[in-house]
């Protein structure tokens, strides 16, 4: 099987969109759950509102493939999970390192899905020489100090970076420094690669405040749609005017809705 440092995806050459390759693995996720339920063929509208997009934009992305399914059958399962799969480079084999092996850098060790996506965990790497030789989802912790010749030895293409975001910026200099041409990174910084070196971020803090800011919206908005004459229940006092505007609750100053 081809490893990754040779083979990059044909998506850039055959110009497909970056924001139809986000979707992608949305589809293929779908793809496969039905798969596994033994769905021989999907309509656009049943695997656009699997994946949540609209059938318009999946029968769009799909163009960019060369499919556009059969009138009154719909798309093939199997044939669209393999498809997508080799569009995404999945048929390949792509060694991964993982740098950082903290209590994140160790779930994502055991993260079981890698190998049925096409990835390989080549490598588990960290500064802490108390770690190294640690067993860690059945790998022996490696030193950074090795960090290059792993990176040969394996030819990764692919860095995750686990480390705390001091560290993470260095770290990723010395991947790209050693070939590596994609990085995941879970630090919270933002890195500065060159150009041809892709770096796809993930911060679960600002995913949590993005749920925050439709919460308080959400309790913003419920509070907005309850009565707003003042009428009171009998036997209980009418609300102070105007403690639905600033987010109060009518029998007490502690705000409903928390400041951001």
């Amino acid at each position: 099987m081809a490893t990754g440092r040779n083979h990059r995806p044909a998506n850039r050459s055959r110009g497909i969109p970056e924001a139809t390759v986000a979707r992608l693995p949305l589809y293929l996720r779908a793809l496969t759950a039905l798969s596994e339920r033994s769905v021989p063929t999907v309509s656009s509208e049943e695997l656009a509102g699997a994946a949540g997009v609209n059938s318009a934009k999946l029968r769009k992305d799909f163009s960019y493939l060369g499919s556009y399914g059969t009138r009154g059958v719909g798309y093939d399962v199997e044939y669209l999970v393999y498809q997508i799969s080799r569009e995404l480079g999945l048929t390949q084999d792509w060694p991964v390192v993982i740098v950082g092996i903290g209590n994140l850098g160790a779930a994502l060790a055991n993260y079981g899905g890698f190998a049925s996506r096409g990835f390989r965990v080549a490598a588990l790497i960290d500064a802490d020489s108390s770690m190294t030789g640690k067993q860690v989802a059945g790998m022996a912790v490696q030193h950074v100090d090795e960090l290059e010749a792993i990176i040969d030895t394996n030819g990764v293409s692919i860095g995750v970076i686990t480390t705390p975001g001091g560290a993470a910026q260095q770290v990723c200099d010395r991947l790209v420094a050693a070939g590596v041409t994609s990085i995941l990174n879970f630090a919270p910084t933002v890195l500065t690669v060159p150009d041809g070196v892709d770096v796809r971020k993930v911060d679960l803090s600002i995913e949590l405040q993005i749920l925050a800011f439709h919460e308080q919206r959400k309790a913003a908005e419920e509070l907005a749609a309850e009565p707003a004459a003042g009428l009171a229940a009998p036997g209980l006092p009418a609300p102070e005017p105007g403690a639905a505007r600033r987010g109060q609750d009518p029998d007490g100053d502690l705000p409903v809705v928390m400041p951001a």
